[in-house]
C-alpha cells in the first residue's frame, strides 16, 4: 500500500474504530517494523501497531528520556540510527535494544509550530530512513495531527480496557488514576505522583501500567 492510499483511508480506519490495522500498514508504507503515536510529551499513547512499539513510547514515559521527549526536529525527523553506538538517552537505548530495537525514527505531530505529539517508528537492524521515508512519514504526522485535533471524548461504556475518544484510544487512563491516588494517599502534587509511579514501575522492572494497576487493585471494593 502506497501512502496516499493509507492516508485515504484514514477517515475509514478511524471511523471503523481499526485504528492498530491502519498503524501496521502505515509501518509497512514506511519501511518500519512498527510505529507509535503519543500526544502530550509522551503522557498518553493513543496509536500503536505492535507490542513493541507500545513498549518503546512506556520506556520513554518510564525513564522520563528518549527521542521522542527531548528531540529537535529543525532538520527533519530525528534519527537514531544505531542503538548500540550510544547516545544521549542511554537508558531509553539499554530498554529499546532489550526489546530487539535497533533504530528509533520520530515525527513531530504538530500544527503549525506548536507540537503536541509525536510519530514513532522503529526498525530491528541499524541504518537510516531514505529521504522518501523521511518526507513520508512527515506526510503521515501531519495527517494524523489534523485527526487528532479533531477528536470528541466519548467512551465505550465498558469499565474495563482503553477510555475511547473519538479518534484515539486512550491507553494509560490507569496510569492516570493512579497518579491521582498517589497524589492524594501521600497529598504530594499529581507531578511528584506521576514521578514516584515511574520510580516505583523502573525499580520492580515491571510496565508502567502494571504499576498502576496494582496501586488501584489496592482500592477498596
Amino acid at each position: 500500500m502506497s501512502v496516499q492510499e493509507l492516508l485515504d483511508g484514514l477517515e475509514w480506519a478511524v471511523v471503523k474504530g481499526k485504528h492498530r490495522g491502519w498503524a501496521v500498514q502505515c509501518a509497512h508504507a514506511l519501511g518500519l517494523g512498527g510505529i507509535a503515536v503519543s500526544i502530550r510529551r509522551g503522557a498518553e499513547l493513543v496509536w500503536f501497531s505492535d507490542d513493541i512499539s507500545a513498549q518503546l513510547e512506556d520506556a520513554q514515559f518510564t525513564l522520563g528520556q528518549g527521542p521522542g521527549l527531548t528531540a529537535d526536529f529543525t532538520a527533519g525527523p530525528c534519527q537514531v540510527t544505531d542503538l548500540e553506538a550510544g547516545g544521549r538517552w542511554p537508558h531509553f537505548a539499554a530498554e529499546a535494544q532489550a526489546l530487539g530495537v535497533r533504530a528509533v525514527f520520530v515525527w513531530p505531530v504538530r500544527s503549525g509550530a506548536a507540537r503536541f505529539g509525536t510519530l514513532t517508528g522503529y526498525r530491528t537492524a541499524p541504518g537510516p530512513l531514505t529521504a522518501k521515508q523521511a518526507s513520508d512519514g512527515l506526510r503521515v504526522a501531519d495527517a494524523l495531527a489534523g485527526r487528532l485535533l479533531a477528536w470528541r471524548p466519548d467512551t465505550d461504556g465498558s469499565p474495563h480496557g482503553p477510555r475511547i475518544a473519538g479518534a484515539i484510544d486512550l491507553h494509560r487512563a490507569e496510569v492516570h488514576q493512579a497518579t491521582g491516588v498517589l497524589s492524594y494517599r501521600l497529598g504530594i502534587p499529581m507531578e511528584e505522583a506521576l514521578v514516584r509511579l515511574r520510580a516505583r514501575a523502573f525499580a520492580t522492572g515491571r510496565p508502567l501500567t502494571d504499576t498502576a494497576r496494582e496501586i488501584l487493585r489496592e482500592l477498596p471494593s
